[in-house]
Parts: C-alpha cells; sequence; structure tokens
C-alpha cells in the first residue's frame, strides 16, 4: 500500500490497524472543549510524526494516522478528512479552514476494475506556510508549494507551485503572492497594526 502499489483494504491487518486507530479517534473527537492540553498530548499518538504547537480541531479523521507528518505551528479547523493510505506531510504554519479534505487514496478508472476491490494510495506533499481555504479537496499525489493558498471550495488535482493563489475546480493557479500582498489582511483592506 505505500509503496503506491494496488492493494485490498481488507488484507494484511490493515482493518485492525484502522480499527486501532479509529478508537483513539473516538477518543481525540469526543474530548471536552476544554480539554486541549488532552487533545495535544494524544495528537502524537495518533500521527506519525507531530510538530510543536499543532491544533487539530475536533472533529478529525484518518485512517492509519501513522502515515501523517505534521510540522509546527499548525492549525486546522473542524471536520478535516485525511486517508492516509499514502504518506501525507505537512509543513511548518499551514492553516486549513473547515471541511479539508486529503485525500491519498484512489480506485482504478474503469468499473470492472473498481470491482476487483483494488485500491492505491499516492503521497500528498503540503509546503510551509501553506493555507487550504474551507471545502478544499486536495487529490492522490499532489504537492502544494510553500506559501501558497489555495482559494474555498477548490479541487486540487495536480501540483500547484509556491507562493500563488490557485483556486477553482479543477483548481488553477490565478496570480502570484507578491510583497505588494503585505500590506493587505483581506482584499484591498490594509492593516493600520506595525506587528504582523
Amino acid at each position: 500500500m505505500l509503496a503506491g502499489l494496488p492493494y485490498k483494504c481488507w488484507l494484511d491487518g490493515l482493518p485492525q490497524e484502522q480499527l486501532e486507530n479509529k478508537t483513539k479517534l473516538y477518543d481525540y473527537n469526543l474530548s471536552r472543549p476544554d480539554e486541549e492540553q488532552k487533545r495535544a498530548a494524544m495528537l502524537p499518538k495518533i500521527v506519525g510524526k507531530c510538530g510543536r504547537n499543532v491544533t487539530i480541531l475536533p472533529p478529525f479523521r484518518c485512517d492509519y494516522g501513522k502515515n501523517i507528518t505534521l510540522g509546527d505551528g499548525i492549525f486546522i479547523n473542524y471536520n478535516c478528512v485525511m486517508l492516509d493510505v499514502a504518506p501525507i506531510t505537512i509543513g511548518d504554519y499551514c492553516f486549513f479552514g473547515p471541511n479539508v479534505c486529503l485525500t491519498a487514496a484512489g480506485h482504478p478508472i474503469h468499473p470492472l476494475s473498481r470491482r476487483s476491490g483494488y485500491e492505491y494510495g499516492a503521497p500528498i506533499t503540503i509546503g510551509h506556510d501553506v493555507w487550504l481555504g474551507a471545502n478544499v479537496v486536495v487529490n492522490p499525489g499532489v504537492t502544494i508549494g510553500d506559501g501558497t493558498v489555495i482559494g474555498s471550495g477548490s479541487v486540487v488535482t495536480k501540483d500547484i507551485p509556491s507562493n500563488v493563489v490557485a483556486v477553482g475546480n479543477p483548481c488553477r493557479v490565478l496570480r502570484p503572492i507578491t510583497d505588494k500582498d503585505r500590506k493587505f489582511y483581506f482584499k484591498d483592506k490594509e492593516f493600520d497594526v506595525t506587528d504582523y
């Protein structure tokens, strides 16, 4: 599975691994709102690697957890889904809006091939300082470069370079991010503070 070869999800101990992870997620997702420290202690036991100051607001769903690598300073909003049948790597200081879905899992296109039960996985890599807006879907095998913003509702089907704004279905580069963008916090609204 991790080699990107066809596999069947009900063989080779995979259901047992998923059940073990789902049990951890159950406790994580049912934690009380004021139990931030409890969730922070649980998260490194769910994912493969967890950086410092990582927040994932419940509910959070993933298949195995151990195939997920999280950098430092990440904030992931409600209802994130990561289908980690292949490695999912998220860089430092990334922001995810609500309902983001990273699906490293896929199925064959032809219906008879799908009936066989074989699936596949392809890695997803998210660079540093990436912002994925609400309801973004990232498909198997996609890499998103550092500093990029993916607009809400986008479906990312191919690699997106660094330092761009990309939007749509399928997601396409809209424009580069430049130093001129630094003085604005939203569209044409300028910061009136100096500590940013």
